[in-house]
């Protein structure tokens, strides 16, 4: 069903729209709530915590099993180092006598090292030790990617299935919102929040989460390694973490702020675009192309400036965070390689301790570097739930009673409705309309007409009084419910890509081809889409050229013949179309609207000359209402409309 913004409502104080709506007022300076943001992200996790734990055990095995590999190769090497020396040294004496030698020669650093080596004197590399070795090293590092593989399986279903949820909530949130929240919102923006900020979300999801548990856990298994080889300098390795978490919150917390303005101007030059393209015809038509262009451009510009920045500042806490680990590394080799020639340590030792000095710096770099993928995220997550926490409609009572085909009775009593608290629209409103009663809705631009048909569909609720459908209050009944009863057929045509035929059964709960022929045949466009190469089955799209405005107007009517409504409404259905498409037109509304309630909203009041009753409005409010020979008879505010359209044919025709 397509709605349209209430006629009477420039009162209202809402976003700019239209091509300069990037331009007023910039992004947020920051996140509102960056934790918070990010604990709720996380809460949408909670479903698939037995997943999670499965994919957290995956990681833990796979990160313990691979932190063992350094340890082992070191051992390896050990052992060609021992065996190399072993066989420079003459076969025959012990590994004392060795030591003793070299010390009476004055080489007492390499006595030391050789005194708490396991050296054979004579007997050199054990290649056969060696390839076991590296074959059970080779092992663990495939039992290891083995467990992760199967944790970026899990966590691919994880993410997906999240992902889904959100947008699902997404598209029901949309569903109770009220109209006034649309009024307010640029499409593009909205649409941007639904597709962008929710795969953004999914690719935080997907490619961060995994990492970080990844690289928090091996930060704690590599540090356990190193602290088991060197105590000394596994607390030299430390001081990469206070440096590196310093570096990388304060340039973080800079990047935020950018991230979040990213994610903004990309909602508005959607909405910039997605307003441009639907209107391009008119765009050029009214000379607005270059101003329109200069409006891209300039909303690119400040989404280049703010995207630049973002990616920029967040892609230097890697870098940074690197430079700090390099650091460490060349502190820990100079230590490292005194302490082996001294003897404290292992050539095998020392290699496995760089190794992991290295496994140590890595994933530091990792989550400093996921930081900038993390805070888009965040980002993107703040934007969408701003969407689900929009105030929604007032949800209906429950347990009400449906209501079957209703008979049309419609009773206005002392209504009262404003779309600001403190600016009256429409104050003590009272109607009767009887079943099967055509009632024509005039007045000029902002009168209330269009508005006075949302409330009887609560588009909007009002503030006092009441409205009775067949003798029930409308707010006792469910929304579904009401505009169950309700088909309208409006000035702007809503068409969706699809055929023609699912285009007129559209709503309908009995889409066969005989009623859908009925209803095109009573609509006046049988014969158009017989002479279509597909029939019934030719493609239609919104903006489909080859349907003209009238004939697009003609699908509609067809399409509330398939619903066959206990009430219409007609609003200015036939202003877009030529004089010879708008008989054809009348002639269709005139069969839909027989033994139905009709509210007519016109302009042209030639239109509307047979209504039972036409209701004029002038600023929300009733100022005259009868037929039409009544109200021309009064000589009246109605009196002066048709004049002045009737005066204006003359003059056309002179």
């Amino acid at each position: 069903m397509s709605h349209q913004r209430p006629a009477a409502e420039p009162q209202r104080n809402m976003t700019p729209r239209g091509p300069m709506a990037g331009m007023m007022g910039g992004p947020p300076a920051k996140s509102k709530d960056f934790k918070g943001s990010l604990r709720r992200l996380l809460t949408e996790l909670q479903a698939e915590k037995r997943t999670l734990f499965a994919v957290l055990a995956l990681i833990s095995t796979s990160v313990i099993i691979g932190s063992f590999g350094p340890k082992i190769l070191g051992r390896a090497t050990n052992d060609v180092f021992y065996g190399f020396l072993g066989h420079r040294l003459p076969a025959g004496i012990s590994k004392a006598q060795a030591v003793a030698a070299m010390r009476a020669k004055g080489e007492g650093r390499l006595a030391d090292m050789l005194a708490k080596s396991s050296v054979v004197p004579g007997q050199g590399i054990n290649f056969t030790t060696v390839a076991h070795i590296l074959l059970f090293a080779a092992g663990l590092y495939l039992v290891a990617s083995l467990f992760m593989w199967i944790q970026a399986y899990l966590m691919a279903g994880v993410t997906q299935r999240t992902v889904f949820r959100l947008r699902r909530k997404a598209e029901e949130k949309i569903g109770r919102l009220p109209l006034r929240y649309f009024d307010g919102q640029s499409r593009g923006d909205l649409l941007s929040r639904v597709t962008n900020d929710v795969d953004n979300i999914s690719n935080s999801l997907q490619q961060g989460l995994s990492q970080i548990l990844n690289s928090l856990l091996t930060v704690v298994s590599v540090l356990a390694m190193m602290i088991w080889i060197s105590p000394i300098l596994a607390l030299v390795s430390l001081i990469a973490i206070p440096l590196s978490m310093f570096v990388s919150i304060k340039i973080a917390k800079k990047s935020q702020s950018q991230f979040i303005a990213q994610w903004d101007w990309t909602g508005k030059l959607n909405g910039h675009v997605e307003e441009m393209h639907t209107g391009h015809a008119l765009v050029k038509v009214f000379g607005h192309r270059k101003r329109a262009i200069e409006d891209f451009t300039d909303l690119n510009s400040k989404l280049y400036e703010s995207s630049f920045k973002a990616q920029f500042m967040s892609g230097i806490i890697q870098p940074t965070t690197q430079l700090i680990s390099n650091l460490i590394y060349v502190a820990i080799t100079v230590i490292g390689g005194y302490m082996v020639a001294t003897g404290g340590m292992t050539l095998g030792d020392v290699q496995a301790f760089i190794q992991y000095s290295r496994q140590f710096g890595m994933p530091l770099a990792q989550i400093a570097g996921l930081m900038n993928m993390v805070q888009s995220g965040v980002a993107s997550a703040e934007r969408l739930f701003e969407l689900l926490d929009a105030e929604e409609e007032t949800p209906d009572a429950l347990n009400l009673e449906p209501m079957g085909r209703a008979k049309g009775e419609i009773h206005f009593k002392d209504v009262a409705f404003r779309y600001v608290n403190d600016q009256p629209l429409i104050e003590d409103f009272n109607l009767n309309v009887k079943p099967g009663e055509t009632i024509a809705i005039v007045g000029p631009t902002g009168a209330g007409k269009t508005t006075l048909v949302n409330l009887l569909m609560r588009f909007y609720d009002i503030q006092a009084g009441s409205i009775t459908l067949d003798g029930r209050d409308i707010r006792e009944l469910t929304r579904d419910d009401l505009r169950r009863q309700f088909g309208m057929v409006l000035q702007d045509t809503w068409l969706f890509t699809g055929t023609m035929r699912e285009n007129i059964a559209f709503g309908s709960l009995d889409p066969s081809h005989e009623a859908v022929v009925a209803a095109a045949q009573a609509a006046n466009i049988d014969h158009l889409l017989r002479s279509l190469p597909q029939g019934y089955d030719s493609l239609l799209t919104d903006d489909n050229a080859t349907v003209s405005n009238g004939e697009r107007q003609l699908i509609t009517i067809a399409r509330a013949f398939m619903a066959d409504p206990a009430i219409l409404i007609l609003d200015e259905a036939t202003s877009s179309v030529d004089t010879r498409t708008e008989v054809l037109v009348q002639q269709a509304m005139l069969r839909l609207r027989a033994g139905r309630t009709s509210f007519v909203i016109a302009h042209r009041l030639s239109t509307i000359r047979d209504a039972d009753m036409i209701l004029v409005m002038d600023k929300g409010e009733l100022v005259e209402q009868g037929t039409h020979d009544q109200l021309m008879a009064n000589k009246g505010f109605y009196f002066d409309l048709y004049a002045s359209q009737f005066a204006a044919a003359i003059n056309g025709e002179e």
